[in-house]
């Protein structure tokens, strides 16, 4: 059975319309998009800055602190009991020594760090860095003309 093919090419003026509504709705989603955060953190976190600080080549796991001292393991809210158990099943699991790094806000007490690196090392966990964000490049201001 043979079907009948009736399909032509077009060859008349594409309508912008379309394009035009594709193109701000791609835009609409882009801003809608910046608005979300990370899920299980309520509050965004502000990281210090810092410079030209090392980094590591172990194998990492991360545990974010709030501002409130909140702790967040996998995105998700956690009290101190069940993230000790879940650290001690990560090294467990692990084939090497992690690195616990450590997402703190800068309202983070020193005490709250000090008791996260405790439960860390309680956990099997040796060693600990705290996440910071590069400083902003300051932009070169133009010469003056002579």
């Amino acid at each position: 059975m043979k079907l009948p093919r009736n399909a032509r090419i077009f060859r008349g003026r594409l309508d912008a319309a379309p394009f035009a509504t594709v193109l701000f709705l791609l835009l609409l989603f882009m801003m809608l998009l910046s608005l979300v955060y990370t899920p299980g953190i309520r509050v965004p976190l502000d990281l210090p800055t810092a410079d030209d600080l090392p980094g590591t080549d172990k194998q990492t796991i991360a545990v974010a602190i709030d501002a409130n001292g909140q702790f967040y393991f996998d995105n998700q809210s956690i009290e101190e009991p069940d993230l000790r158990t879940r650290l001690g099943k990560a090294v467990a699991n692990a084939r090497e020594p992690l690195t616990l790094i450590a997402q703190a806000d800068k309202a983070v007490r020193y005490e709250r760090l000090i008791g996260l690196r405790l439960l860390a090392r309680n956990a099997g966990i040796k060693e600990m860095w705290l996440e910071t964000l590069p400083r902003p490049v300051a932009s070169a201001a133009p010469a003056a003309p002579q």
